[in-house]
């Protein structure tokens, strides 16, 4: 488990995050949800050990993850940005990347990381990818390479800044049910998503932050009761059950 108790962070001394208490477990999807500027990105860096809180403690397993080495940390969390620049690289190659932490000194990779490498490729589907320059790629389809490079890397934390932005609705479908597997296989996915519809149905937990605190921390269920979205984004939101899917919907208007 990954626990934030009272943390409080922010950049050159200017507090984002204020008095965090979160705690994020394998085999769950956590949506991370609120306003452009409220701290969900900031939030998401600390909990992952690239961002110092200026106050508070974030564990991992009980042990303060500042006092765990970063190569050993790699093998427990990985992270994925919303923005990056593309690579120069093929697709195999950046796949590989994700087997760098286990990796010994040579750098050379052993058959189990060349297995697990072909796996991940064959489970997101983008083997036919394998030799072709990213930059050659889609934006989707290089979303998924990204994510292949995350399930090579073999984590139990997933974090996510905003996997589903850029992309058609199409590739959006696909990518969460990527995200939905990668909970199935009992992994942590904690992830930053704009679209509060997908945060409501794909998630075990929501987090709503507003100016930098928790609004509330619950099931998708308990948060639409709470009528907190509402107020936070000033909108309405109304449920509708699909009974089709077996499964609700929330949809959003002014």
């Amino acid at each position: 488990m990954i626990r934030l108790k009272d943390v409080t962070a922010g950049y050159k001394g200017i507090e984002v995050i204020k008095n965090i208490n979160l705690s994020f477990e394998k085999g769950s999807i956590t949506s991370i949800i609120g306003k452009n500027g409220c701290g969900k990105s900031t939030l998401l860096k600390t909990a992952s050990k690239l961002l110092e809180p200026f106050s508070g403690d974030v564990t991992l397993n009980g042990k303060n993850i500042y006092n765990i080495p970063g190569r050993k940390l790699a093998k427990e969390l990985s992270f994925l940005p919303q923005t990056r620049n593309t690579p120069n690289i093929s697709v195999y190659n950046l796949v590989m990347h994700g087997r760098f932490p286990y990796l010994g000194f040579s750098r050379i990779p052993q058959y189990e990381d060349k297995a697990i490498v072909e796996n991940a490729l064959e489970k997101l589907g983008i083997e036919r990818y394998r030799s072709k320059n990213l930059n050659e790629l889609s934006g989707g389809e290089r979303q998924k390479v990204y994510l292949a490079m995350v399930l090579a890397q073999d984590t139990d934390y997933i974090f996510l800044d905003e996997p589903t932005t850029y992309l058609d609705i199409n590739h959006q479908l696909e990518i969460l049910d990527i995200i939905k597997e990668l909970k199935n296989m009992g992994k942590a996915v904690i992830m930053v998503i704009h679209d509060l519809n997908s945060a409501l149905t794909c998630s075990n937990k929501v987090c709503l932050l507003d100016k930098g605190e928790v609004v509330i921390f619950d099931t998708p269920g308990a948060i639409y009761s709470s009528r907190d979205i509402e107020r936070v984004f000033n909108v309405k939101c109304n449920e509708v059950y699909l009974a089709g899917e077996g499964q609700s919907q929330y949809v959003f208007s002014i």
